[in-house]
């Protein structure tokens, strides 16, 4: 069943939104050489202590932090810790949320350590946030599930990669509706599967996080043995980008973007919904 939001609660939802890019805004400037990612969870809990909200990734089926801190090689669910100390030329992939009077944001982000990072991994970061953009466009009203997942993957698969070969878009792990808990139906992959059908279709209220997650190399992984870090199976670096979206009678709400998506979205042609809380 996909939980479908009234405007008042899209509105709560925004407000967790906010909070997740205050988060995001915060961990991007403490994300320098020297930092350890231990040092960004602390950060992480600093500002949903000031905004009066709570974690919802704390504590998440076990989860033992407050944001997910993925280096390099992993993709996912990175642990902050005291011994990951970032480096000059590390890249990483910050996952955060937050829960304001139950309802929930959830967004993500990859940022450059340092400086002198090689060109494909600038671009990869690239291609895996425009493909996010392309699927959040897609998220209009008659449109279904599988549209957005198409437009992850064309948008990837047209991008040319520096010394040839294909992205790996990371098949075990993908976008999911939100609402009320964090991970909720439908599960969004960032490819298209026959298999699966068409998916619902995308009606006024629908909440998703749309996130894919991008490697320089394949698109399979492993889980490390502390149960939650996912790397590449081949070592390559990878890249994750992530917002939560709402659909309203007016269009798409980027509910972990400052601006809504209003800037970000009319360049793809299409009208942001208007701020709730504006």
């Amino acid at each position: 069943m996909v939980q479908i939001k009234t405007p008042e609660q899209i509105a709560k939802m925004r407000e967790a939104g906010l909070v997740v890019a205050a988060i995001h805004a915060a961990t991007r400037e403490a994300a320098v050489p020297g930092a350890s990612t231990k040092d960004l969870d602390l950060v992480a809990r600093k500002v949903l202590a000031d905004h009066g909200a709570k974690p919802n990734f704390l504590g998440y089926g076990g989860f033992p932090a407050t944001i997910c801190t993925s280096v390099n090689e992993v993709v996912v669910h990175g642990i902050p810790s005291d011994e990951v100390v970032l480096k000059d030329g590390d890249i990483i992939s910050i996952d955060c949320g937050a829960i304001i009077d139950g309802w929930h944001g959830d967004a993500a982000y990859t940022a450059f350590v340092g400086s002198g990072h090689a060109p494909e991994l600038i671009e990869l970061s690239r291609v895996t946030e425009e493909s996010m953009w392309a699927g959040i466009a897609a998220m209009k009203l008659g449109n279904r599930l599988v549209d957005i997942s198409r437009a992850i993957e064309t948008y990837i698969r047209r991008q040319p990669k520096a010394g040839g070969g294909r992205y790996g878009i990371v098949e075990d792990y993908g976008g999911h509706g939100i609402g009320t808990e964090m991970h909720m139906d439908p599960h969004l992959l960032n490819y298209v599967e026959r298999k699966r059908g068409k998916g619902p279709k995308l009606v006024p209220g629908f909440c998703l996080a749309i996130e894919p997650m991008v490697s320089l190399g394949t698109p399979r992984t492993e889980v490390l043995a502390d149960d939650w870090t996912v790397i590449t199976t081949d070592g390559t670096w990878s890249s994750h980008w992530e917002h939560s979206v709402a659909l309203t009678e007016a269009g798409p709400l980027v509910l972990t973007s400052p601006d809504g998506g209003a800037a970000k979205l009319a360049e793809l042609g299409v009208t942001a919904a208007p701020d709730p809380l504006a």
